[in-house]
């Protein structure tokens, strides 16, 4: 059995950035063009990884790989020593010269759509010399890259749920039924979503909140939503409703910010679920890099004045 000096010398950064790639790719192949590197280089680490661990870690099949149990678990350990460099290099940068550094954001369209154009222009404006790299995903997958380490912070809708991680309030919005101004509901002031059940949907990603929140309030009411089309914007949803292809549920100020003509009404939702509360996620808050720690204060600035 290795003693911890001996296993820390014969397990390399390489081999671990390497291992992690091909499992974030599913194929050594694969791994091998995006790493610029020889595929038998990549199998030859790996097959030296499971020497030094005395384990399994793929196995490889036509199609590529899959993990096994002893993979899953290094893994997990792989992506946390990467991040923690990724954080220390990030620290140590920061003391070169003034408060400097990279934050990696992961966030869903309500806020990018609604407030971070002008909350990040702000703070570019106030610190240029930090760089910020900006994803958009959907909620699940903003707190999957925060919890993998793939990002600093994630903002996302705070009723998704976030085990694990820590949450701080970002925004407020709220939801709202979008449908043509010639429409059967068009000028009936708010109303519950249910109301709008019998008629053709335009939809948002089967894995996006909004979606979820419809469906599971379709599913209270006994009813189904009639999705008609689905769409990966909300922009495109304006259009679709404008065209007659059915109406649909956004966010009250990305509907303000993204339609300027008349064709549509935003009829505001009764039901709770559509007050919403976003979130700022991170795997801890106060272990962040000063850079990240310094764009969540400014994030939170807003919801700070209204509180006080």
């Amino acid at each position: 059995m290795l003693s911890e000096r001996n296993f820390a010398r014969q397990i390399d950064l390489t081999s671990l950035q390497l291992f992690v790639a091909v499992c974030e790719l599913g194929s050594i192949g694969r791994a091998a063009e995006r790493e610029f590197i020889a595929a038998s280089a990549i199998s030859k680490r790996l097959s030296d990884l499971e020497a030094a661990l005395g384990a399994t870690l793929l196995h490889r099949h036509a199609r590529g790989v899959r993990l096994t149990p002893a993979g899953e678990s290094l893994l997990h350990h792989a992506r946390s020593v990467l991040f923690g460099l990724e954080k220390m290099q990030a620290e140590l940068t920061e003391y070169a010269d003034g408060v400097r550094g990279h934050v990696r954001v992961h966030a869903s369209i309500s806020a990018i759509v609604q407030f971070l154009p002008e909350d990040l222009g702000a703070f570019a404006r106030l610190h240029p010399q930090v760089k910020i790299d900006l994803e958009e995903h959907l909620s699940p997958e903003v707190l999957r890259a925060v919890q993998e380490g793939a990002a600093d912070l994630g903002l996302c809708n705070g009723a998704v749920g976030a085990s694990g991680l820590q949450t701080l309030p970002y925004r407020r919005d709220r939801l709202v039924l979008v449908v043509p101004k010639d429409h059967a509901l068009a000028n009936t002031g708010p109303l519950p979503f249910e109301a709008s059940l019998p008629f053709d949907h335009v939809g948002l990603h089967a894995n996006s909140s909004i979606h979820l929140a419809t469906h599971q309030a379709a599913t209270r009411a006994g009813a189904a939503v009639r999705v008609r089309i689905r769409v990966t914007g909300l922009d495109a949803i304006c259009r679709m409703i404008a065209n007659g292809l059915g109406v649909g549920v956004m966010p009250e100020r990305a509907f303000g910010l993204l339609h300027t003509g008349d064709a549509l009404q935003a009829l505001p939702l009764t039901d709770v679920w559509a007050q919403r509360q976003l979130v700022l996620v991170a795997r801890d808050f106060s272990s962040l890099p000063a850079t990240a720690r310094l764009l969540v204060d400014h994030l939170r600035a807003d919801e700070l004045r209204q509180a006080a």
